[in-house]
């Protein structure tokens, strides 16, 4: 069951609303109970099956949780800790990496047997790494979270399940106490319905309308189709584009519907594509995962207290992983180490920049605009391997992204260009790339990627315009209700008039 479905916002949604309320006014344990089992429901929609896997995960992390906050032996802690933490990562193991695997070692050895694919459960890495937070914190006498009720709506809480943010159960637990929200609360449901639009129409509008220009060029690249200097930037830069409003229409959606349950979910994106370095993207995409990665992965390989070089290694290290994480593939594999290397080099050139070059510490314009350049660069780079299917893919893109199949434009262009075609002939530009065959085709790629980096470059986020407290009286709803009520059913009508049965969250897949 997916956010952007009429199934989930006219029936899964209001109908979990009004029995929280309803039940949450006479007893609120057995509102709990409701939530967690509507929870469940959400997740076993797509596999029945996986309830069982997600159901044992919650049973076996919740009793080494227990036996870690009872052990007083510090040994035996620790052994508890390693043993929970390899449990749960052999069970990512094996779902998520094992065809993988077996199919290196039987390309290395040329064999030509057929395996049957595992499938992936839905957010096996989402509730994995959440519940190794905990058992961490449990070891570390962080928690002393002993109500297996209010932990397993901590782990299946729905609109986080799926696809993030990693909630840490310092975030949410302690909310689940608090009698305020089991009461109806018309702030709440505004804030957070608004919050839901937002996302709603960033997902249905911008990120679906962008697949179309992106999707036939990576699929042409895998199929070692020719591809043109233009065909592969714009396919490039429309997954850039389609990624960002897929992931930050999802994150403004948990956020939007957690609000209305009066639960506050950490925010996840925060403009990231106005970074001006890669430590800064990092610092506003996927929030809870880096900050993940930083306390549990980083930090444990020593982070920076053994000297800058060690330093590196542990980042290089935390990115290779961070890209593992992400998916069983080479190109996920190289995707977190090119990122791992964009973060060494970042560092390596603050570094360099203040103890050597001596410059000062205020940034000019020109510098920032140079970096943010950079960064995006840096960053469409990175993408054009995360999305490929295989490294020769990515390949094929990235070497007409170069040029090295020469500089080729849509044949649709020839004619907008007019008199300037020949010139352009002389310096040996041909016109017969595969993207936008058709001037209105061209006109409306071009058009649509112009604008949705504006968007996504100049405009304020989703917490700038709601606003970032979350407070009724401060945002634009009380301000301006009327305008806004007006723009959100101007918004909803376009959304509606363009779901489609077909459409995915990109995250899902993770």
């Amino acid at each position: 069951m997916l956010f952007n479905s009429f199934e989930f916002i006219f029936l899964f949604l209001p109908i979990t609303l009004v029995g929280w309320f309803l039940i949450g006014k006479r007893n609120d344990r057995v509102a709990v109970s409701w939530l967690v089992l509507c929870s469940l429901f959400f997740y076993g929609w797509w596999n029945p099956v996986y309830l069982l896997l997600i159901l044992f995960s919650i049973l076996l992390n919740f009793a080494f949780g227990w036996m870690l906050l009872k052990e007083e032996t510090q040994k035996k802690r620790k052994v508890l800790l390693i043993l929970g933490i390899t449990i749960n990562l052999g069970l990512l193991g094996y779902y998520k990496y094992a065809n993988f695997l077996v199919e290196q070692v039987y390309l290395a050895i040329e064999s030509s047997v057929h395996l049957e694919k595992i499938l992936l459960p839905l957010a096996i890495s989402f509730f994995t790494f959440q519940q190794i937070s905990f058992l961490v914190d449990a070891y570390r006498g962080e928690t002393q979270e002993s109500n297996f009720l209010n932990y397993c709506l901590f782990v299946t809480f729905f609109p986080q399940l799926i696809a993030g943010p990693i909630v840490h159960h310092k975030e949410m637990l302690p909310q689940f106490v608090k009698k305020g929200i089991y009461k109806l609360n018309h702030e709440h449901i505004s804030i957070g319905l608004a919050i839901f639009i937002v996302g709603l129409f960033k997902k249905v509008i911008f990120a679906d309308g962008m697949a179309i220009y992106a999707t036939p060029v990576f699929n042409a690249a895998e199929a070692a189709a020719v591809l043109t200097f233009f065909d592969s930037w714009c396919g490039a830069l429309a997954y850039t584009l389609q990624l960002y409003f897929d992931f930050s229409g999802y994150s403004d959606m948990a956020i939007g519907i957690a609000f209305m349950f009066g639960i506050k979910l950490p925010i996840n994106f925060n403009s990231p594509y106005k970074s001006t370095s890669i430590i800064d993207f990092w610092r506003r995409w996927h929030i809870t995962l880096s900050r993940f990665l930083r306390d549990y992965l980083y930090i444990a390989l020593g982070g920076d207290r053994k000297g800058e070089v060690r330093r590196y290694v542990n980042l290089f290290l935390t990115m290779f992983l961070g890209g593992i994480w992400h998916g069983a593939g080479w190109t996920f594999v190289f995707w977190g180490m090119l990122h791992g290397f964009y973060l060494v080099i970042n560092h390596v050139w603050r570094k360099l920049r203040r103890d050597i070059l001596k410059w000062s510490d205020g940034i000019g314009k020109v510098e920032i605009t140079f970096y943010r350049v950079l960064t995006m660069l840096a960053i469409v780079i990175g993408w054009v391997y995360f999305r490929a299917e295989t490294v020769s893919g990515a390949n094929h893109i990235m070497l007409a992204m170069l040029g090295f199949n020469g500089v080729s434009l849509p044949s649709g262009l020839e004619s907008k260009v007019g008199a300037f075609a020949w010139q352009l002939k002389s310096f040996g530009v041909v016109f017969n790339g595969m993207f936008g065959g058709s001037s209105a085709d061209l006109g409306e790629g071009i058009k649509w990627i112009a604008l949705l980096f504006l968007i996504a470059l100049t405009f304020p986020n989703t917490q700038q315009i709601i606003n970032s407290n979350l407070s009724l009286q401060r945002t634009i709803i009380a301000r301006r209700p009327l305008i806004s009520g007006l723009v959100s059913a101007i918004a909803l009508y376009y959304v509606f008039i363009n779901l489609r049965a077909e459409a995915e969250f990109l995250y899902f897949n993770f």
